[in-house]
């Protein structure tokens, strides 16, 4: 079996959390008078997006970077509050992870979350010991859809780009992978399957994918 490694984004891919970002994100709006944030919006424009990165665009012309630190805090704890009761892993995860670790394959998280995001979900799970590195958004200095963070993931990894299969649940993260020479496996947590491409994989969870399957990937060509 040929060498490879899998990346992992967080929100969307090994939580289905975003319909708590959408609704705590969707408050913070109305409460300081924006846009109001559809569906549409949400999935274009705040999916995968760090969190400050969306202050300054939506917020950039009224508010000063502190306030919108503090802003993004509030909305960050209304989320933790709301979402934590409800922590759980994308059915098949953890199978799936003890597997790939149980062959050698070296696993890594990169998502445009906050440290403190990523702990915070990470904690109430039982799978961070399966990941070799985690790339937070603040590590980077180019969101999705630039492949930086996927780059940074298979470097912390030891790992070729073109050796590397990244699970994400965004359009911008779907870019950003292609971008990146990587396979693609997407998840549809967030979007439809028709949305998501070019993809090598699509899949609505991980029960039924092994190691296999995704080594064979690396034999195949990508379709659209």
């Amino acid at each position: 079996m040929k060498q490879f490694a899998a990346i992992f984004d967080m929100d969307g891919t090994l939580v289905d959390n975003n319909p708590y970002h959408f609704k705590t994100w969707k408050q913070l709006f109305e409460k300081y008078n924006r846009v109001e944030v559809t569906t549409e919006l949400y999935n274009e424009k705040l999916s995968g997006v760090p969190g400050m990165v969306i202050m300054r665009e939506f917020f950039g012309d009224d508010y000063s970077e502190d306030e919108m630190k503090e802003m993004f805090d509030e909305k960050t704890r209304i989320y933790k509050e709301e979402y934590g009761p409800h922590v759980t892993a994308i059915n098949g995860l953890e199978r799936l992870l003890i597997e790939l670790k149980n062959a050698g394959v070296k696993t890594a998280v990169a998502s445009s979350a906050t440290a403190s995001n990523i702990d915070f979900v990470l904690d109430k799970l039982p799978i961070k010991p399966y990941f070799d590195t985690i790339v937070d958004g603040p590590r980077i200095s180019k969101p999705k859809p630039n492949p930086q963070i996927f780059l940074k993931a298979a470097e912390d990894l030891g790992i070729k780009p073109e050796s590397c299969v990244v699970f994400e649940d965004s359009l911008s993260g779907v870019k950003a992978a292609n971008a990146a020479g990587m396979k693609v496996a997407a998840i549809t947590t967030t979007h439809q399957a028709e949305e998501l491409h070019p993809v090598d994989l699509i899949i609505a969870d991980y029960t039924g994918l092994t190691v296999q399957k995704l080594a064979a990937l690396f034999e195949e060509k990508k379709h659209e």
